[in-house]
């Protein structure tokens, strides 16, 4: 009896320590590409003639590709409605030619089709070979834009389709895809930033911001030679042959395309925010992180926030815009949306109001998916700081090398 409990003892000890523990162990987590997404007046490799969107003066996609992490990072439209974003976007990523909708293009009166993508960035894309979606302000609204589409499709375009099946409909809009294992935003407007309720203001902002991005590193002293394509195929505007950059930029902001509601500024504002959250929904399949920041402090006096010493200079006046607007209609603006980081609310960034959302440290707090994990918020951090482009935070602790390696290990932690 001994020895047969002795065999059984040893025989348990063997499997305890043999491959198939370290096998079993190797299933766990996911070997899923991470998509990123730039946000609004963003661009995409190749563009900008070398300035990198993400990591500013270094490429932050060779640095994390050399560290094993399959990185994509995406071209979108830097200007465009989410909406128009997302059905780029999933051009981009399974190949073949943007499809905004039969539709939607007739309602908003621009034409149905964009540019086509002959190979796609990962045309292997579906619900086996799933991806991690990472959208920096706007890029983390188009990324939960296009998970909506995918999962529950699109009514409109579905019931347009059994009127019209001679005109086909995207993939995009029929629902049912379970393609997408995480979505993470990074001082994403999830419920709008109050600065882009005031539009003269914000596309003001733009054409300088656009320009200030490109210049910054000193490669392009020129302002009119910026490589740089505002992406509005679908509105007919594109850059003439010898059209110097400003002379474009300002074509394009003075075109009546503004006052359509299929347009980044609209789903920007706080109320175009209210409404777009009442249909893009926060889906059980999928696990949701955000990442909010502040570089704004209560000013004694007045109760105000004002921006401090790490906000880039761009964003003073927007910072104070928004450090001080409260307001007593729909959708309510009380002083909870004061702290900022530099242009978004940060109580903005931290989940979709009205969304099922819980606090999340990335350690001690177990991730649920079809919940905000909303992971504590950066202070001293402004909103370029997530692109490494802010001049003011270089010699500070902030490293945003170690911020997406982080990042990145987390979300491959995930179990399938």
């Amino acid at each position: 009896m001994k020895k047969l409990l002795g065999m059984i003892f040893g025989l348990v000890l063997i499997f305890s320590i043999s491959p198939i523990s370290t096998s079993a162990k190797e299933t766990t987590g996911n070997d899923y590409p991470l998509v990123f997404v730039h946000g609004l007046g963003g661009w995409g490799p190749g563009e900008m003639l070398g300035v990198n969107y993400w990591g500013g003066f270094f490429d932050l996609d060779q640095y994390m590709d050399g560290k094993g992490y399959n990185m994509i990072p995406a071209t979108v439209s830097p200007f465009s409605s989410n909406w128009d974003r997302a059905a780029e976007l999933y051009a981009y990523l399974k190949g073949g030619t943007v499809d905004y909708g039969a539709a939607h293009a007739k309602e908003h009166g621009h034409s149905r089709y964009g540019k086509t993508y002959e190979n796609g960035a990962y045309p292997n894309w579906d619900e086996t070979n799933k991806i991690h979606l990472i959208g920096h302000s706007m890029g983390g609204n188009t990324i939960r834009t296009m998970t909506d589409l995918l999962l529950d499709g699109s009514a409109s375009e579905m019931a347009h389709h059994q009127e019209h099946p001679e005109e086909g409909i995207s993939p995009l809009f029929t629902g049912g895809k379970y393609w997408i294992h995480s979505v993470t935003t990074l001082g994403t407007p999830n419920s709008g930033t109050t600065y882009a309720d005031e539009e003269n203001q914000m596309t003001e902002l733009l054409k300088s911001l656009v320009i200030h991005l490109a210049t910054l590193s000193g490669k392009i002293t020129n302002p009119d030679l910026i490589v740089y394509d505002l992406k509005f195929e679908q509105w007919g505007i594109k850059r003439n042959p010898g059209e110097g950059f400003r002379s474009y930029l300002n074509r394009v902001m003075d075109s009546n395309i503004w006052e359509s509601q299929d347009i980044s500024l609209f789903d920007l504002t706080t109320r175009g925010a209210q409404y777009n959250n009442t249909w893009i929904d926060t889906h059980d399949e999928v696990y949701y992180f955000s990442h909010s920041s502040q570089t704004t402090y209560r000013s004694l006096l007045t109760g105000h926030h004002l921006p401090n010493a790490l906000t880039i200079p761009i964003f003073y006046q927007p910072s104070i815009y928004i450090g001080k607007y409260t307001r007593k209609t729909a959708p309510v603006i009380n002083k909870d949306w004061l702290p900022n980081d530099g242009i978004v609310n940060t109580i903005s960034s931290l989940y979709p109001i009205g969304h099922k959302h819980q606090a999340y440290n990335g350690g001690v707090t177990t991730p649920k998916k079809g919940v905000w994990n909303y992971y504590p918020t950066m202070m001293n951090y402004d909103h370029m700081d997530y692109m490494g482009i802010n001049p003011v935070s270089y010699g500070t602790s902030y490293d945003i090398r170690n911020f997406y390696t982080k990042l990145a290990n987390s979300l491959k932690s995930l179990p399938k």
